[in-house]
Parts: structure tokens; C-alpha cells; sequence
């Protein structure tokens, strides 16, 4: 098997995880395509993930949902440990590396999240969310007036500080933090939740993965919004613009080791204090 390991290693604990990774995978006979420790994916990593059988990223969630993009793409699976705080989607922490043998004995299994593909028709570019699509409103403006369709009936307007449309993965997130549910991962769907919205009936929404959602707005004395995908890319929308929004082609293969990866993410880590 050949593994294509990425890092951050602004991680205290990255470091020394990339170097027990690397002996450990060689010590099972497994082959490293390739290393990167940049926190952008070059044309060179882009090509070591297509040659690799696997990705493994050392680092948190962020790392995991960067990498994961393009891991989507070429339909890589991928098994994430954790060296930050909270690894919600991480397989492994630091100091469990020697689990890693089953990775040989094939005592893993991977399981599928779905993602969310972005267009807006003032450009040609598509974007890739592996958790969610937030839409907030330029800093010091006005309220402005949100309008959400789906498969072409309009289904809410309203004034809020922002809205997110999240994956299942991406429910323990942002979303989660405004006060959206919290989703098991296999489920298909995309969940909507307002941003201090102005409005007493301004609740999260659960839609098909099958719909199409679009998304408009109305600004209030030169308010203007701004789309951000997976907190990393910026669109720029204007209120003559419409943005398009559904379930991506491509879906993130992540490694379960232990199984019930999800269910004992959410006891361990959202449900138990973190000390």
C-alpha cells in the first residue's frame, strides 16, 4: 500500500507523530509516496494523492477537511490523527499510532460523508465543502434580507446576521454552535441554519441531498454579504447574484478503525467535557 502523509505541523505534537507514523507504516512494509507540510495543496502534493492507495493527515479537523477535498477527488480513502484539541473527525489520537497495524490486517472499515458543491453565476469557479457554506454579513452593516429556495420554491426570507448550509459532517460545527442538531454522518441531507436571525420563527431546516438550494439577498442600506466554504474560500456575492448549492458528485472516504467512530466522537468529545 502506498501512503501520501500530509501535516500541520503548527501542532505542538505533529512533529514527533509524523516521525512514529512514518516508522511504524515502513516497519509494516507499507510504502510513503510522499510528505507535504504546507497548508496549501501544491500541483506536486496533488499528484502524490492521485499515485497513493491512502492519505493520512496528522494535525485536527482543519487538516483533515483541507486534504479531504482532494482526496474526494481522486477517491482516496483517508484516516486522520489527531494532534490538536478536539479531532472530531480524526481516527486516531498521537499516542495510539500502534493501531495502525490493522491497517495491515485490513480490521478497519471506511465509511462515506457526503459533501456539498458551491456555484454562483458570476463566475465559472465550483467549490468543494466537506462541512459547511456560511453566508454573513460584512462587518458593521445592516441586516440583510436572506432568500432561500429549493428546487425553485421559495421556501424562507429573512433578515439575519448570516445563514449555513452544512453536511452531516459538517452538523457539529458552525452549525452546531447556532444551535442547529447534530446529524449522524450517513444520513443524506443538507441542514440550514439562520445566524441570529431577526425573526421568532427563524429555525434550522433539515432538506433532501436530492434538492437543489439557491440562495439570494436583499441588502439593507448598503449592506453586503460575503460566502466563505470550510472557513477557507471566499466568494464574492453582490445582491444581483444567485448561489447554487447541492450535494457533490464526490464524497470524503474516511477510515474508521475501532468503529462507531461517530457515535463515540460525540460521547467522548461533545457530550463529555473536554478537560
Amino acid at each position: 500500500m502506498n501512503i501520501f502523509i500530509c501535516a500541520n505541523v503548527s501542532k505542538e505534537k505533529s512533529l514527533d507523530t509524523v516521525e512514529a507514523v512514518t516508522e511504524k507504516l515502513k516497519s509494516l512494509g507499507f510504502d510513503i509516496t510522499g510528505f507535504s507540510d504546507s497548508r496549501e495543496v501544491s500541483d506536486e502534493a496533488e499528484l502524490f494523492i492521485q499515485k497513493s492507495d491512502m492519505v493520512i493527515t496528522i494535525g485536527g479537523d482543519g487538516t483533515i477537511i483541507k486534504w479531504g477535498r482532494y482526496a474526494a477527488k481522486y477517491g482516496k480513502p483517508l484516516l486522520g490523527i489527531n494532534t490538536g484539541r478536539l479531532g472530531f473527525m480524526t481516527t486516531l489520537e498521537y499516542n495510539e499510532i500502534d493501531r495502525l497495524e490493522r491497517l495491515k490486517s485490513g480490521e478497519y472499515s471506511i465509511t462515506e460523508r457526503m459533501l456539498l458543491e458551491v456555484g454562483c453565476n458570476n463566475n465559472n469557479d465550483t467549490y468543494i465543502a466537506v462541512n459547511d457554506v456560511v453566508f454573513t454579513k460584512n462587518k458593521y452593516a445592516k441586516l440583510p434580507e436572506f432568500c432561500v429556495s429549493v428546487d425553485g420554491f421559495e421556501v424562507t426570507k429573512i433578515r439575519a446576521d448570516g445563514i449555513i448550509f452544512s453536511t452531516p459532517t459538517g452538523s457539529t460545527a458552525y452549525s452546531l454552535a447556532a444551535g442547529g442538531p447534530i446529524i449522524a454522518p450517513d444520513a443524506r441531507c443538507i441542514e440550514f441554519t439562520p445566524l441570529c436571525a431577526h425573526s421568532l420563527f427563524g429555525r434550522p431546516m433539515i432538506f433532501s441531498s436530492d434538492s437543489e438550494i439557491s440562495v439570494t439577498f436583499r441588502g439593507y442600506e448598503k449592506s453586503g454579504v460575503i460566502i466563505n466554504v470550510d472557513g477557507d474560500d471566499d466568494i464574492d456575492f453582490d445582491e444581483n447574484d444567485t448561489v447554487k448549492i447541492r450535494r457533490s458528485s464526490f464524497a470524503l472516504r474516511l477510515v474508521d478503525i475501532d468503529g462507531g467512530g461517530f457515535y463515540n466522537a460525540v460521547h467522548n468529545k461533545l457530550m463529555t467535557p473536554l478537560k
